[in-house]
């Protein structure tokens, strides 16, 4: 029996950056199609521009609700937003149009989203300075997906060869990280990415949360975070009901949950996390974020605007991006984290 395709919306991000040029390329391959039904929110101008910079075999075929959309190898479905003056248009420079047209991308998708005609976002990169440019609200596109949905603190997790990641903490020092590692937010957390595992049509979740200090402090000879506030809140999880070990000291455990010995592992902060998977493959991996109505998944890296409009950008995590927003959408549910 052959599963039906999921429809996967693809904000094509900063005009001016990587985004369109990896959207393209990642369409130009077959192995899209056969798990999904790709659909472009973006501006057909610059698509087109983009098609033939990486020099792809693609035909745009504007429409203007999902619906509408062929959904075959050879054919990039777009609802066209028009909203790029291409004269105007530079590679690699912050520019108010781009940072707007980034936002109104993102906006499309998700009402899309909210009105059940896709099932996932497969997001690309938006320039945090072109979007102040444009006076838009918001620093990224969490923010952006946190306002738009109508959630609170939704949840971020990496995936990586089957390896999973959720972060206790995000864009704070490491001295201020520390300081709201509580028991209680421990706590709170291995709740809620149990839920968010849930959602993605995951069972029998085994969660390790990793260390802070060397060996996990050593009962308190390199630190007392662990027996004071990380140990305590892990054993309270447990006490609601969730499958959660550690602390693990963190030169092994990502090492461990990357073969199978646990299905996710809590990062306490950062970099951590970060630097776990991206040495595992810097290209493959991929961000989800978890607490919104709807699944989003997203490349974990820039609009490089470096090297926009010049054929180099590798579109692997693209490609990766959307086949994990394939995998999961059909099987996500929208239940209150």
């Amino acid at each position: 029996m052959t599963t039906e395709r999921a429809i996967i919306a693809i904000p094509m991000g900063d005009p001016a950056g990587i985004g369109p040029e990896i959207t393209m390329k990642s369409l130009a391959k077959q192995e899209i199609y056969d798990v999904c039904k790709p659909l472009v929110v973006g501006d057909a101008a610059v698509l087109e521009k983009a098609i033939s910079i990486v020099e792809a075999n693609l035909k745009i075929n504007e429409v203007s609700s999902p619906a509408e959309g062929k959904y075959e190898f050879g054919t990039v479905d777009v609802i066209n937003l028009n909203n790029i003056d291409m004269d105007q248009l530079v590679y690699g420079q912050v520019s108010a149009q781009c940072g707007q047209g980034a936002f109104e991308y993102i906006k499309k998708s998700v009402e899309l989203a909210m009105a059940g005609e896709v099932k996932a976002l497969a997001t690309t990169p938006i320039n945090k300075e072109s979007l102040k440019a444009a006076e838009v609200p918001f620093i990224g596109h969490t923010e952006m997906l946190e306002a738009l949905a109508g959630s609170n603190d939704p949840l971020t997790m990496f995936e990586v060869n089957g390896m999973r990641i959720f972060f206790l903490t995000r864009h704070l020092s490491l001295k201020d990280a520390i300081g709201v590692m509580t028991k209680e937010r421990v706590h709170d957390y291995l709740v809620r990415c149990d839920k968010a595992l849930q959602r993605l049509g995951v069972e029998n979740r085994r969660f390790a949360v990793a260390g802070l200090n060397p060996h996990s402090g050593e009962g308190g000879l390199f630190g007392w975070e662990e027996v004071e506030e990380i140990k305590p809140g892990i054993e309270a999880a447990v006490q609601s009901g969730i499958n959660a070990v550690g602390p693990v000291p963190a030169d092994s455990v990502f090492f461990q949950a990357l073969n199978g010995k646990y299905d996710a592992v809590l990062s306490l902060y950062h970099d951590q996390g970060h630097i776990a998977a991206k040495m595992t493959d810097f290209h493959r991996t991929v961000s989800i974020t978890n607490g919104l109505p709807f699944l989003r998944t997203s490349v974990d890296h820039g609009t490089a605007f470096d090297i926009a409009g010049k054929n180099i950008a590798e579109s692997i995590s693209m490609e990766e991006c959307i086949k994990l927003a394939a995998q999961y959408g059909p099987k996500f549910t929208n239940n209150s984290l």
